[in-house]
C-alpha cells in the first residue's frame, strides 16, 4: 500500500523511524526542536525524543557541521540540518576533507555563481595583465592562482600591461586536435603538444585565462579548423567545467566534429596525501597524448541527412 503525503513528512517519518530504530542518530539545527523547524520537518521530534536527541543549535553552521562530523568520528549517526544549501558554504573546512582541503581544484564552484567572474592564468606575463585589470573592475573576482606556477618563469611586457576578460589565447597553433586547458594543465599540455609534434601531430592548444567569461569564439573557430576537440582539467571530472565547455562544442560546433569530445580530468576521489598517488589522480602528460591520440583515431560519425 502506499499514501499521499507531503515531502516535508516523508522526510520527518524517516528521521523518527530511524531515530527508534538506532539510539545512536540525532539531530541539531537551528530552530529544528522547540519551533519544529521552519518548513515543520522536525515537528514533534522533541517532545518524542528529548533535547538530548533533537537540539536547538546556535547560528554558527560551522561549528554545527564540526558537532556532526566528530560525532560521525566517535560512531553516532548525526543530522546537521543547514537552513539553506547557502549557508553550508560555512562549513566546507569540515565537509571538503583533509589532505584534499589543500589541494583541490574547485573552479566549479565559483563557475557555478552567477556574478563572479572566474580567472585562472598559466603564464608570469597572463598573470599580470589579468591582475591588473581585475582590479580596475566594479564586480567581484576569483582571481585563483596555482601553486604549481608560482615558480615558473615567462616573458612579461614592460610598460602598462592589461588584459581584458574573456579574451584567450592560443598557446601554440595547430591544424589536427584542438586541446583546450587551463592554469596549471596548460603547461603540461604544451608538453603533451611538443611530444606529439615529434609524432607528426599537430595540436592546437587553447588557454581560455577566464573561464567567466568564456571566450568561446576562439574555441568554437579553433574546433571548427581541427574538427577535434580534448579539453583537460585538474579538477575531478564529475561536475567540472569541461563538461560545460563540452556541450557548449556539442551545441554549437557539433558537426565540425569528426570525432567524441575527449575529456581528461582529475580522478573521483579526494587528492591523495600521498605524492605518487597524487600523479595517479591529476592528469599527467601521458594522459593529454592518449586522449589526443583516441580523438584523431576515432571513426568518423556518419550523420544521414533527410
Amino acid at each position: 500500500m502506499a499514501r499521499e503525503i507531503m515531502y516535508r513528512d516523508a522526510l520527518r517519518e524517516a528521521i523518527d523511524e530511524e531515530m527508534a530504530r538506532d539510539k545512536t542518530v540525532f539531530i541539531i539545527g537551528e530552530g529544528i526542536a522547540e519551533r519544529g523547524g521552519s518548513y515543520k520537518v522536525t515537528e514533534g521530534l522533541l517532545d518524542k525524543y528529548g533535547p538530548k536527541r533533537v537540539r536547538d543549535t546556535p547560528i554558527a553552521e560551522a561549528g554545527m557541521i564540526g558537532v556532526g562530523v566528530g560525532a560521525a568520528i566517535a560512531g553516532a549517526r548525526p543530522i546537521v540540518e543547514i537552513l539553506y544549501i547557502d549557508f553550508a558554504m560555512l562549513g566546507m573546512d569540515m565537509i571538503g576533507g583533509v589532505a584534499a582541503q589543500h589541494s583541490q581544484s574547485l573552479e566549479a564552484m565559483f563557475y557555478h555563481i552567477p556574478g563572479l567572474k572566474v580567472v585562472m592564468p598559466s603564464t608570469p606575463s597572463d598573470a599580470k595583465g589579468l591582475l591588473k585589470y581585475a582590479l580596475r573592475q566594479p564586480d567581484p573576482v576569483m582571481f585563483l592562482e596555482h601553486k604549481h606556477l608560482y615558480m615558473t618563469k615567462g616573458m612579461v611586457p614592460d610598460g602598462e600591461h592589461i588584459i581584458a576578460f574573456g579574451k584567450g589565447d592560443i598557446k601554440r597553433p595547430g591544424k589536427d586536435v584542438t586541446v583546450i586547458a587551463w592554469s596549471n594543465m596548460v603547461p603540461r599540455t604544451l608538453e603533451a603538444a611538443e611530444k606529439l609534434a615529434a609524432e607528426g601531430i599537430e595540436v592546437e592548444v587553447i588557454d581560455p585565462r577566464t573561464l567567466v567569461p568564456l571566450d568561446k569564439e576562439m574555441i568554437l573557430t579553433s574546433v571548427a579548423k581541427t574538427n577535434r576537440a580534448v579539453i583537460v582539467q585538474e579538477a575531478v571530472r564529475r561536475g567540472g567545467v569541461a563538461s560545460d565547455i563540452a556541450s557548449i562544442i556539442q551545441e554549437e560546433a557539433f558537426y565540425h566534429l569528426d570525432a567524441p569530445i575527449e575529456i581528461v580530468a582529475g580522478l573521483n576521489i579526494p587528492i591523495p596525501f600521498n605524492l605518487e598517488l597524487e600523479k595517479a589522480s591529476v592528469p599527467q602528460v601521458d594522459d593529454i597524448v592518449a586522449a589526443v591520440k583516441r580523438s584523431l583515431h576515432a571513426k568518423p560519425v556518419a550523420i544521414a541527412a533527410e
